[in-house]
């Protein structure tokens, strides 16, 4: 696979976004549907261990070309089987790897990864020497502001300083604590509090580090508040929920006014994309289902008229195994007549 030119990552003038990596949601065809509507955002790979990379029977590296800049975020704890990871991931052509300090889950917890990992900065400190020894791609480093009882900055201050010391330059920190006991991935993702000031002292205390801010982030107009304290935003659920948000990430935030594709300029080209797949797919006997595509593109007119009816035409009709990828046309044009009849109707109103 041809790597492609790498972006910059670790220059104070540089502001950046990026989508967060989605256990279950970011997978490669969510990934090719997210570039089509920003060019220049940052994907995240979803969380892939060590151990399904090394010792797993399918390809847990493979993604679209298209997809770049794209990150591969990494689940681990041992040096050398995470340089080794990392190794794999240059030679794909992943533009950045990212070690998850952020998960909370148990399962992560009892393969002594995620979230519990801030409680063993020289661990995460040990594994960023031996992944950057071997390879040129940037190693950064996702996690939480604080995990349990070790919730107070000075905590934090010291996980990162720690891990900065050795080598890392680039942090994506989620604005919550993690309670590794007595709540689900879930609740963590919505009852500990946003601290945002916690993130912005990060940045203060350390000027030299790309610092990005993650968790409840909605808007752009809430991503250029947060970039005139950190370095770069990183945008999770509302960009699944609402992808659209994105069309204006690479004019607002990396000054670049080519042309927008319109969202049915967007279904067009994931039709031509899941023609390709289901032909691959067929190809090498795996059976892919238009479902797999299209479930990621619900939310494409979220806000829109029309937009229940995308979701429910689509939630409908495109799960059975042999739908045809001209399920996404009719859908669209579902859409269209629903958007007809809503200005007939306002038209008549006017008049």
């Amino acid at each position: 696979m041809t790597k492609a030119p790498s972006y910059c990552h670790n220059s104070a003038i540089n502001r950046r976004v990026s989508i967060a990596p989605m256990l279950d949601w970011t997978d490669k065809h969510c990934r090719y549907f997210l570039r089509q509507i920003s060019q220049h955002s940052l994907l995240y790979t979803e969380m892939v261990t060590t151990g399904a990379i090394i010792f797993g029977k399918g390809d847990y590296l493979a993604y679209n070309h298209q997809e770049h800049p794209v990150a591969l975020q990494l689940g681990g704890s041992d040096p050398s089987d995470m340089a080794r990871c990392t190794v794999m991931a240059q030679e794909y052509g992943y533009d950045e790897v990212n070690i998850n300090v952020g998960c909370p889950s148990d399962r992560v917890k009892n393969g002594r990864f995620g979230a519990c990992l801030m409680a063993e900065p020289t661990i995460v400190a040990d594994c960023v020497k031996s992944m950057q020894a071997e390879v040129d791609i940037p190693v950064t480093v996702k996690s939480r502001i604080g995990i349990d009882d070790m919730d107070e900055y000075e905590d934090l201050s010291r996980f990162i300083d720690t891990v900065a010391n050795a080598g890392c330059d680039t942090f994506i920190v989620h604005a919550r604590k993690a309670w590794l006991q007595g709540l689900s991935p879930k609740q963590n993702r919505e009852v500990p509090p946003l601290m945002y000031d916690r993130v912005y002292q990060l940045k203060q205390e350390f000027p030299h580090l790309h610092i990005s801010i993650n968790g409840g982030i909605k808007t752009l107009a809430e991503a250029e508040t947060h970039l005139a304290h950190v370095d770069g935003v990183m945008i999770g659920r509302e960009a699944y929920a609402n992808p659209y948000i994105l069309s204006e990430v690479d004019a607002l935030i990396y000054g670049d006014n080519a042309t927008v594709l319109t969202r049915a300029e967007i279904v067009l080209r994931m039709h031509a994309y899941t023609v390709e797949q289901l032909a691959s797919e067929i190809q090498y006997g795996r059976g892919n289902k238009v479902w797999h595509v299209a479930r990621h593109m619900l939310g494409l007119f979220q806000g829109q008229p029309g937009g229940r009816v995308w979701r429910r035409y689509l939630s409908e009709n495109a799960i059975g195994q042999d739908t045809s990828p001209d399920v996404l046309f009719d859908a669209l044009n579902a859409v269209l007549e629903t958007q007809a009849a809503s200005q007939a109707y306002l038209d008549s109103k006017i008049d």
